[in-house]
């Protein structure tokens, strides 16, 4: 697959980096501490070479004023002769007798030197003058001289050449002896100088051996750890990835489960165990998922059956009474959910009076749509019978009361209008103040004394009031809906906008002017949602 070759190149990439990065650390330390111990075996051979030559040099050697004197001579030649055979059994490239001419240390004189018979250089001459000593030399010289406990003094040269066409110095080190009289003075510097070839070429021979060694260590990780990597953690992956995709598709269980094929107990396993527990609990939650929005669907269609039922229950033919001039009537009501609480309901009980009720169950839903069933038809089934308003609700009040587990309870405005004179006996049930308009004048609540709800408690006495309604005169009823519809804000529409809003359409007929009122609620509510079922009644008598 496609992401594992980019997996393995990523994975190999930076195995490789920090292998390469490890080897080259590693073979760097080697290689320091590799050419420091040759370092230290060089000076050492080269300082036990200055010691041998330094026993040679017999005491008053240097007091002499002529050291090529004949009575020096034998001596002279007898210790070169030494020099020479030390420098071809040790190694030396050059031993050497300097004599410091002035205070400086650049100049000296050359007491005596011996060559490697196999160096491919030129001896200086005894007695010679060497001027600009090089600046490397000279901190080593001025320690001889100036440092009274110092017996020897090193210097390592690399990459550096000096001296003239005869005489080329590569890679070498060089150790210093002082050369003291009885006194304990300085006398001279002996000096024994060891060409490095052999340190150059075993460095060569290391850095070659390191480098191949970490190639082949590096190469054998390579495939080692890329047969461990395909076997342990690419296949597994690519499994638990193609188990995914194949899930994905067909989203159903796979006939070998991820446990069986990666029984490991580290992280890819534990990973196999889970997406093995994650399909199972998917194809669960899908099913109960499934279950669930069959169900639902189920509810809403009997909530839509319902929501029918409430509204068919409603009096929706507009006007209700075409025959009847003495008054017109309008009513909406807009639930909450999908069936509502609210209702509202008018009905002529003989041909001289009409029965106007609109109410508000508590709580909202079905239990409160199936309340507002039964109060509906025990309020109209005891207002058909004849009675006052207090009576026909306290009638009703007791008949909810019985088997009312629920605690369930209805706000209720009840009103019975005699048509010929325009007088209504009204009894309000903790309910909304009705708003009532005047021919010449404006809209007003019209408050009296409320009652409890009905089926608070049995036995309850409801109060009752009674106004008049003149030619011209409109009566507007409403449920809390309307005046406590909150906004954004959480702010309430209350009944001072309603009355604002209901003068604003104070001339509109019966059949616009509820929908103007919705529209002025629904412009202060904005987008919150509606919390309360919103009902409205409006009925203008004309007069008997």
């Amino acid at each position: 697959m496609r992401f594992r070759s980019k997996l393995t190149v990523q994975i190999l990439t930076g195995v490789v980096v920090a292998f390469a990065v490890l080897c080259g650390l590693v073979s760097y330390i080697g290689y320091c501490e590799f050419t420091e111990a040759l370092e230290d075996q060089y000076e050492a051979r080269a300082y036990s070479t200055a010691r041998t030559a330094e026993t040679f040099i017999t005491p008053g050697f240097l007091s002499s004023v002529d050291l090529l004197s004949p009575e020096w001579r034998a001596k002279y030649d007898r210790i070169r002769g030494e020099w020479q055979r030390l420098a071809n059994t040790q190694g030396a490239t050059f031993i050497y007798l300097y004599r410091k001419l002035d205070r400086g240390y650049e100049r000296f004189s050359v007491v005596m030197s011996v060559m490697n018979s196999s160096a491919p250089y030129t001896v200086f001459a005894s007695g010679s003058v060497l001027d600009n000593m090089p600046e490397i030399y000279q901190p080593a010289y001025k320690k001889i001289y100036e440092d009274e406990d110092a017996d020897r003094a090193v210097v390592t040269v690399y990459r550096e050449e000096f001296g003239s066409d005869e005489f080329k110095s590569g890679d070498h080190i060089t150790v210093l002896l002082p050369i003291r009289d009885a006194q304990g003075g300085v006398r001279a510097v002996l000096g024994v100088e060891r060409q490095m070839q052999e340190l150059q070429n075993v460095r060569r021979t290391y850095v070659r051996d390191v480098l191949l060694t970490t190639a082949t260590l590096l190469l054998v990780a390579l495939l080692l750890y890329g047969w461990y990597l395909n076997r342990r953690l690419l296949n597994p992956i690519e499994k638990i990835a193609s188990e995914a995709l194949r899930f994905a598709r067909e989203n159903t269980h796979p006939s070998v489960p991820l446990r069986q094929s990666i029984t490991g107990s580290d992280e890819i396993g534990q990973l196999a165990r889970t997406i093995d527990q994650m399909e199972i609990d998917i194809r669960d939650y899908i099913e109960d998922l499934t279950r669930i929005t069959r169900e639902k669907e189920q509810i809403q269609a009997e909530l839509n059956v319902a929501t029918q039922i409430q509204a068919d229950m409603l009096p929706r033919k507009f006007p209700p009474f075409p025959e009847r001039k003495e008054f017109a009537l309008y009513a909406t009501m807009t639930p909450a959910k999908e069936v509502g609480g609210d209702f509202y309901d008018f009905f002529l009980i003989d041909d001289d009076h009409l029965a106007l009720v609109i109410a508000d169950v508590s709580g909202k839903g079905v239990p409160a749509a199936l309340f507002m069933v039964i109060a509906k038809t025990l309020i109209k089934n005891r207002a058909a019978m004849g009675g006052s308003p207090a009576e026909i609700l306290g009638t009703v009040n007791n008949q909810l009361c019985d088997g009312n587990e629920a605690g369930l309870f209805v706000t209720v405005w009840l009103g019975i209008l005699e048509i010929s004179t325009g007088k209504i006996a009204a009894a309000n049930a903790g309910h909304e103040y009705p708003a009532v308009k005047r021919a010449d004048g404006v809209w007003n609540l019209m408050k009296a004394k409320h009652s409890p709800a009905v089926a608070v408690r049995e036995g309850l006495a409801f109060r009752e009031s009674e106004f008049e309604l003149r030619p011209g005169d409109s009566l507007y009823l409403y449920t809390d809906g309307v005046a406590e519809a909150t906004n954004a804000e959480n702010e309430l529409y209350g009944t001072a906008r309603m009355i604002e809003a209901l003068n604003r359409h104070a001339d509109e007929p019966v059949e616009q002017l509820l929908p103007s009122m919705k529209s002025e609620v629904d412009a202060f509510v904005g987008e919150a949602p509606q919390f309360d079922d919103i009902t409205m009644v409006t009925l203008r008598y004309f007069g008997g």
